[in-house]
């Protein structure tokens, strides 16, 4: 049987989505396997509807703080009801958008769950919540198919999510009801992003974090700053602790929280948000029938998203870490450019920037300071204050920094970490000069706009060379 498609990609996410337009571009017969909603996790349960959250709270701090602005706003309240039916408003219009891509690039879109029964070879079966299309339940043969299946939340043992006390980010987004108290287990980016949220319409929030630093992969010095404004605005955090025990009430839940070695504390929350990583959808799919090698709940792969067997490829969460939305976009295209016989440079996990839309936003590219001098790097480390830079002083947003970190030797820049005001906006500078083998003379030499947030990067740079010029 001739093989009716070039590519199917199984997922509709980000990585799979843009997986399937570019093949499209290049001229590939292409169908795309969606289960429920088209978008995937990330833009109808995940990095869209939370960023619609985090701006519904970032206008109600605003309002509550309009007398730092000369400003007046009384009665300053939020309907939460109206905060998620927009958030979930942003989340439709963009899936909407995703079917309309799919239109136009001609790529058909195949509505079940997949599976994989031989090497150019799925089976689709008809999903309870999938809708109803032209294309469904059947047997499809292609030439190469991309798994793009993404991930779920990790569950803990004994913090188990029960969609009622215990909640993941899909109960969260979207609460029956506005908890007055809430205990969130987990400080990445996630976890710190409801709490944020959460807390800054009023919760009483407590962070706990097994490890002894909040936000686990940033520098040491930008997660400490974090901490201390988020401690600054009264979120409770509890580092180098782990909670041993949850025990549930009618309304409300007890964690039993092990502060060290010995030591505990209870604590009576509202609701509970487990947020302690995920973990890749690898189940159901055929992959060990197949013989597709899987590692530690993710796909195993190589530099140029190929797995174990030959025209079966991975990309974005369920291929591993960093699970982020853009990685799993670049290595949709770079897949699909393979594929279609091209030669796309492989992907530099250093250069892949990591963003947190917490307030302050957190942003990174590159080796945090401590990772490079473990490289055995002799580094220059610049570092500027946001109480240094006239527009963080106009917008009232002083409270921040920028840090870069330098290769004493070439002036190769290593890594970037910055927290304050709308930096996820900013590191994608630093992105391109990492990617472009940029020196510190040539950021010396770069002019930057004037006023701008993007001058602390500047400052930064010099300030590792001992030029920095306001402070």
């Amino acid at each position: 049987m001739p093989d009716a498609y070039d590519v199917i990609v199984i997922g509709s996410g980000p990585g799979g989505y843009v997986a399937a337009i570019r093949a499209a571009q290049l001229g590939l017969k292409t169908a795309i396997i969606e289960k429920q909603y088209l978008g995937g996790i990330c833009l109808n349960w995940g990095c869209i509807p939370t960023k619609a959250l985090l701006r519904s709270a970032e206008i109600f701090h605003n309002m509550e703080n309009a007398k730092e602005y000369g400003l007046i706003a009384e009665k300053v309240g939020f309907d939460i009801g109206a905060v998620i039916k927009r958030s979930r408003g942003v989340a439709s219009q963009l899936s909407n958008g995703v079917a309309f891509l799919m239109k136009k690039h001609k790529i058909d879109v195949i509505w079940g769950e997949a599976a994989i029964t031989a090497p150019g070879a799925i089976t689709v079966k008809d999903a309870p919540n999938a809708p109803k299309g032209v294309l469904g339940a059947g047997s499809y043969n292609t030439k190469n198919i991309i798994i793009a299946t993404g991930a779920r939340p990790r569950a803990l043992p004994g913090i188990e999510p029960d969609k009622k006390l215990v909640w993941t980010y899909f109960e969260a987004m979207a609460p029956d009801t506005m908890p007055k108290s809430l205990l969130v287990v987990g400080s990445g980016a996630i976890g710190i992003e409801f709490a944020s949220f959460y807390r800054t319409l009023g919760a009483e929030v407590t962070v706990v974090e097994i490890l002894p630093q909040i936000l686990p992969i940033e520098d040491e010095e930008i997660a400490a700053h974090a901490r201390k404004r988020f401690e600054k605005a009264g979120m409770k955090i509890l580092t180098s602790a782990k909670v041993t025990k949850l025990e549930k009430g009618a309304n409300n839940v007890t964690a039993t929280i092990e502060t060290a070695p010995g030591k505990a504390e209870k604590i009576t929350a509202d609701r509970v948000i487990s947020a302690v990583g995920v973990v890749g959808n690898i189940e159901n799919l055929g992959l060990e029938k197949v013989g597709v090698k899987t590692e530690r709940g993710v796909v195993v792969i190589d530099g140029q998203c190929r797995t174990s067997i030959k025209g079966i490829y991975a990309i974005g969460d369920v291929a591993g870490a960093p699970m982020l939305a853009h990685k799993a976009m670049h290595e949709g295209v770079m897949c699909v450019e393979i594929i279609a016989g091209q030669s796309p440079h492989a992907m530099d996990k250093l250069k892949i920037p990591g963003c947190t839309y917490c307030q302050p936003q957190i942003a990174s590219v590159g080796l945090t300071e401590k990772a490079a001098k473990e490289k055995g790097f002799e580094v220059k480390v610049g570092k500027f204050p946001f109480i240094g830079n006239g527009k963080a002083i106009a917008l009232g947003e002083p409270d921040g920094m920028t840090k870069t970190i330098f290769d004493a030797k070439t002036g190769q820049l290593l890594g970037a970490h910055l927290v304050g005001a709308e930096v996820t906006e900013l590191i994608q500078g630093f992105v391109v000069a990492m990617n472009l083998e940029t020196t510190e003379e040539e950021l010396f030499e770069t002019i930057f706009p004037h006023p701008t947030l993007s001058e602390t990067m500047h400052e930064s740079v010099l300030a590792a060379y001992g030029r920095v010029l306001h402070v």
